[in-house]
């Protein structure tokens, strides 16, 4: 399993994504071609090698020409120029996802909807660039994980379209939110926006430390020239004798024994965890002291969720106490197709183990469609998206 791992000690920003990424091996022609793709003039992608405290990278730095006519936009403006481009589509999804957090986090700040976002300087060519260049990227290295350090943010201040802002910026500050991080290494910003928001959208996992070996590194060049290297490391990690389809990846458990709450009031506690992101939730029947019959609840959780989903937790039940344990998750490949039937469309959700199809699943909710406009049986739909899938 190949896996990207940024190592942010010293921060990340845009265009220091770019450069890295191009040192680790994106083709910067390609890069160059591909956003040409996003029909918009009045900006160009300038690639050279330099150095900061004798660590030698790509800088990569996009040029803006005609400053003066750069106008400001909002989220539906830069959603209409990518959604209009020639781009792949899981570059378009990836690069709105992280516009998408940026707007977010502006929203929440000035208290407006993401819609009236100003995007001011994330808006700007240079911005758009970084952005869909991340995912442009990402896709051209095609790898299976990403892994990323906690996000060095740096401290001070900055100047920003709003003012003189403590850093890190509340745009920052907001989107980095049950990430961990770091602070005080330099007297300035060291994340930008749009840094975090790319680690965020992209990164799978968060840890300071891996275990696997390294195949290549490579570096991306900032703008600032300070002690502490202004660079962002990367790393290209191969994991040995990994079973081909299963990817793993940490994640949190969280526990709590319960005996004293209204047993109707679970279902909605389950989809409240549900809805804000746990990857599964049950309960299973426990004895307690002197005998109580009880439940113990159980999450699996993200890391980056925990924070969020405990707050769930003690809100929406009687627990006074948790239990947190840290978890090692092992996943089979997944695909979800639509497959054609004499019958009609069906939504199919496979996985793969070692190059075979393992399991399939259709959605229940199509199977419940067709067995009622044809008035058949739930396993005769079965049987006939089976026979689809043999073919």
């Amino acid at each position: 399993m190949k896996i990207l791992y940024y190592d942010c000690f010293a921060g990340i920003s845009g265009d220091m994504n770019l450069g890295a990424l191009i040192d680790l091996g994106v083709d910067a022609e390609y890069l160059k071609n591909e956003l040409s793709k996003l029909n918009i003039d009045g900006f160009r992608l300038e690639v050279n090698t330099d150095q900061r405290r004798g660590i030698t990278g790509t800088k990569a730095e996009v040029i803006i020409e005609n400053q003066e006519n750069e106008k400001h936009r909002h989220l539906r403006h830069v959603e209409e120029i990518v959604n209009n481009s020639s781009l792949p589509e899981q570059v378009k999804r990836n690069a709105l996802k992280i516009f998408d957090l940026v707007a977010e986090a502006e929203a929440k700040v000035h208290n407006i909807s993401k819609q009236q976002v100003h995007f001011h300087e994330v808006g700007a060519l240079d911005s758009i660039a970084d952005i869909v260049g991340a995912a442009i990227c990402l896709n051209y290295l095609k790898v299976d994980k990403v892994m990323a350090s906690s996000i060095q943010l740096g401290g001070g201040t900055v100047k920003c379209a709003h003012g003189i802002m403590p850093v890190p910026a509340p745009a920052t500050a907001e989107i980095v939110k049950n990430i961990p991080v770091k602070t005080g290494l330099v007297n300035h910003e060291a994340t930008t926006p749009t840094g975090a928001a790319i680690l965020v959208a992209t990164v799978d996992e968060f840890t300071d430390s891996i275990s696997f070996p390294i195949q290549k590194t490579a570096y991306g060049i900032g703008q600032r020239d300070h002690e502490v290297p202004n660079v962002l490391r990367v790393y290209l990690l191969e994991t040995a004798n990994e079973t081909a389809d299963v990817s793993t990846e940490t994640a949190s458990l969280l526990e709590a024994n319960i005996d004293d709450m209204n047993p109707e009031h679970y279902d909605y506690l389950l989809e409240q965890l549900l809805k804000a992101g746990a990857s599964d939730a049950w309960l299973t029947p426990i004895i307690m002291k002197k005998s109580r019959p009880a439940v113990q609840l159980s999450v699996l959780s993200p890391v980056k969720l925990v924070s969020q989903l405990k707050q769930l937790i003690f809100t929406h039940s009687t627990s006074i106490g948790l239990r947190e344990y840290s978890v090692q998750k092992s996943m089979l490949r997944r695909e979800e197709r639509t497959v054609q039937t004499t019958l009609g469309p069906v939504r199919v959700k496979q996985s793969f183990f070692n190059g075979q199809r393992v399991r399939w699943k259709a959605e229940a909710e199509d199977c419940r469609q067709l067995a009622s406009q044809h008035k058949l049986s739930l396993q005769a739909i079965e049987e006939e998206i089976s026979k689809q899938l043999e073919l």
